[in-house]
């Protein structure tokens, strides 16, 4: 298989506009899309009419056999390439576990991390779909470390959603869905209203702009895409919202290459860009720093299979790493490199 970075299984990752996100924290096969349309099975009910305190917990739903990969039996760990950080190591319990851990989001405040979580990277997207346990969790920093995950759900009631590559602003999660109801990978905002998520709305993009994982900053909305224009097989770009629409975007000229760019953060102060890049075969980690004409040459950070950046407002970098054995992705764990 083609590493993609931030991808989670070894299923097919065909998606149909208007989001054309090739490597989602969820994946779509044809068959999944026939679900979502037309399911009325018991599974549904199981999966999301149950009440919270009866639905399956995360741990419990890993395969008994499935393995847990430490540092010590990593025989592709990510390097570090900048004098400026420590070592890159896994969080600690209760974070990561033996199933994948994907696509980690610092809040603005540093407060929260959200990131995908899904049991078994063998298990195709309609059982994902039906586990219970697959999509969206959040933890939270308490005094000198990260506490227990809890999933957010964001369904309606009794009906399907895979939901994943959530950006919080602060305010609303943005995430992308699979759900019952609409044909395809679509954009929706959910907003944090007195600690509880309010529910979800379709965020309307102009399907042109073929919006793939996103971060929105000071009225700039960074994606990668696909879309025709391009430098490589994907690209960032940047759409600036005028009068509460978002205007044709931009090609990032400046950090794009024939290689792939994706999964763009910005900094709260704006004047760094994180993203992922392809690099000797796997992802890795770049940054570009802002300058008086645009964004400045991207520098290597971390390499080897190390994707989706995301900063705490202290500069530690936190990202997903995939473990490859005998040329198979076999788990996925949330990676800290520590500023000095």
């Amino acid at each position: 298989m083609e590493m993609e970075g931030g991808g989670l299984t070894r299923i097919e990752r065909s998606v149909s506009k208007p989001c054309r996100c090739p490597s989602l924290a969820i994946s779509l096969s044809i068959g999944l899309l026939l679900v979502l349309v037309g399911c009325r099975s018991k599974e549904r009910a199981i999966a999301s009419a149950l009440p919270d305190q009866a639905r399956p917990e995360r741990e419990g739903a890993i395969p008994s056999d499935a393995p847990k990969i430490t540092p010590d039996l990593d025989h592709h760990p990510p390097v570090l390439h900048s004098l400026e950080f420590l070592d890159p190591v896994p969080l600690p319990g209760p974070v990561n576990t033996a199933g994948a851990e994907d696509s980690p989001f610092i809040s603005p405040d540093g407060q929260m991390l959200f990131f995908f979580f899904t049991p078994d990277v063998d298990v195709p997207p309609e059982k994902q779909l039906l586990d219970g346990v697959t999509g969206i969790y959040l933890t939270r920093w308490t005094e000198d470390s990260w506490g227990e995950p809890v999933r957010v759900f964001l369904q309606e009631d009794g009906k399907l959603a895979l939901d994943g590559c959530g950006f919080f602003d602060g305010a609303a999660l943005w995430f992308c869905s699979a759900r019952e109801g609409y044909t395809g990978i679509h954009w929706f905002k959910a907003d944090r209203v007195n600690g509880n998520w309010a529910a979800p709305t379709r965020v309307e993009f102009d399907d042109a702009y073929e919006v793939g994982e996103l971060h929105i900053h000071d009225g700039e909305l960074y994606f990668h895409s696909q879309r025709p224009g391009g430098k490589g097989a994907m690209d960032l770009w940047v759409s600036r919202e005028e009068a509460g629409v978002w205007q044709p975007p931009e090609n990032l000229a400046a950090v794009n290459t024939e290689y792939a760019e994706g999964y763009p953060f910005i900094t709260v102060d704006g004047q760094e860009l994180w993203f992922t890049r392809w690099h000797q075969g796997t992802p890795a980690i770049f940054r570009s720093v802002r300058e008086d004409e645009g964004w400045g040459e991207p520098e290597l950070i971390i390499s080897q299979f190390a994707g989706e950046p995301t900063l705490d407002p202290q500069g530690n970098v936190y990202f997903v790493h995939h473990f490859y054995q005998d040329g198979e992705m076999i788990e996925a764990d949330i990676y800290v490199a520590k500023r000095k």
